[in-house]
């Protein structure tokens, strides 16, 4: 055989066994934040149900989506709520906000992954916080200015008011399909075969999942690195040379079809901890993802009443005026690709500095805050 046909062969044996490490990790993913709610959905639903004030609502968005690592799981549950009438539209946007927010803690976690390779661990980190930084930064524009305008909810009501009467049927994300009856076999086993209660089959689940991420990323790393010397760089390299706006799109759109943010940013780490795909490259996806993963809520709310509908839509808005904000004008995306690259290199320097980071974010100061804001 001529080494041009074997190394053909080779490549795809590798691509299969990438894309077979690509849905243990996905499993992997899934398996944490469904684990993570095992923990904590009852605290989710109760700390929700209960907000009255517009920071401890923020706060609260940020913690019990950084608790349950999905977004999606976190604005369902508000739409349903607002839907309910167990909260007001005013309360729930300052939680759709804050929930931006915790969503991005998934990326970070499994950007943890390269933590002992300095260079690749450099790129891949910067791949994860943009997504928080970006987020942050809508956060400080537009919660004030939502604050002292209420134009979300105003701009949301009227969209709100055009669309209501429209149905729609469920829909089942490809990914949930092929994923979840992993996940659901996974639990069953602990807490039915094991007997383990659903605290003990959390935390349980948790460490396994977190052991696979790593496994995982690790492994589609090694494989990234040889595909670098075929032509399927080259390839990929081309994807992400196209024009800004149809990388957002593709963005939007996966995260549409799968209905979760935090896999689509997370799918793109292995890539930059390649080399791959540099940052410049990955922010579109992000960004794209950030609007796509609005897509649930959405059609959630389209079976639900008017009210579910605009908080919804306050959803969608927030997201789509934080693009017009900090991506549109080509001068405004340096804010948070020069901050991300003064973060990234404090964590290089000091891999504490990333655990710090991480708690005070998604944990300290939601905390804090909320505590303050109802004294």
């Amino acid at each position: 055989m001529s080494s041009r046909f074997l190394s053909y062969i080779f490549n795809i044996i590798r691509l299969i066994y990438f894309f077979f490490l690509l849905y243990c990790f996905l499993i992997a993913v899934s398996l944490l934040g469904d684990s993570f709610k095992l923990l904590g959905k009852g605290v989710v639903e109760g700390l929700i149900a209960t907000t009255s004030n517009p920071y401890s609502g923020l706060m609260i968005g940020i913690l019990t989506t950084a608790i349950v690592q999905s977004s999606s799981f976190t604005t369902s549950l508000v739409v349903a709520l607002v839907s309910g009438g167990a909260l007001s539209v005013s309360n729930a946007i300052p939680i759709i906000m804050g929930a931006n927010i915790g969503t991005t803690i998934t990326c970070s976690i499994v950007s943890l992954g390269h933590i002992r390779r300095g260079d690749e661990f450099a790129r891949a980190y910067a791949g994860a916080t943009i997504h928080d930084i970006f987020n942050i930064l809508s956060v400080l524009v537009l919660f004030p200015l939502q604050l002292t305008t209420n134009f979300l909810g105003k701009a949301s009501a009227f969209l709100a008011s055009i669309v209501y009467g429209s149905s729609a049927g469920s829909f089942d994300s490809p990914l949930k399909t092929i994923v979840k009856p992993v996940v659901k076999f996974c639990h069953h086993l602990l807490m039915d075969n094991l007997s383990f209660s659903e605290k003990v089959a959390g935390i349980v689940s948790i460490i396994a999942s977190l052991f696979l991420i790593f496994y995982a990323l690790a492994s589609m790393v090694t494989i990234m690195r040889k595909i670098t010397a075929t032509r399927m760089e080259h390839w990929i390299q081309k994807i992400f040379s196209a024009n800004i706006y149809i990388i957002l799109l593709i963005g939007l759109l996966v995260t549409a079809i799968i209905q979760s943010s935090s896999i689509t940013t997370s799918m793109i780490i292995p890539m930059l901890g390649a080399g791959l795909i540099t940052i410049e490259q990955a922010f579109p996806i992000t960004v794209g993802a950030n609007i796509g993963t609005t897509v649930t809520a959405l059609m959630a709310a389209l079976a639900g009443n008017q009210m579910g509908l605009t908080i919804a839509f306050v959803h969608l808005l927030f997201n789509v005026c934080g693009t017009m904000i900090f991506f549109v004008p080509p001068f405004m995306r340096r804010i948070p690709l020069f901050i991300v690259r003064v973060l990234v290199s404090y964590c290089v320097c000091n891999k504490k500095f990333v655990f710090v980071y991480l708690a005070t974010v998604f944990f300290i100061i939601p905390i804090v805050a909320m505590l303050i804001s109802r004294m």
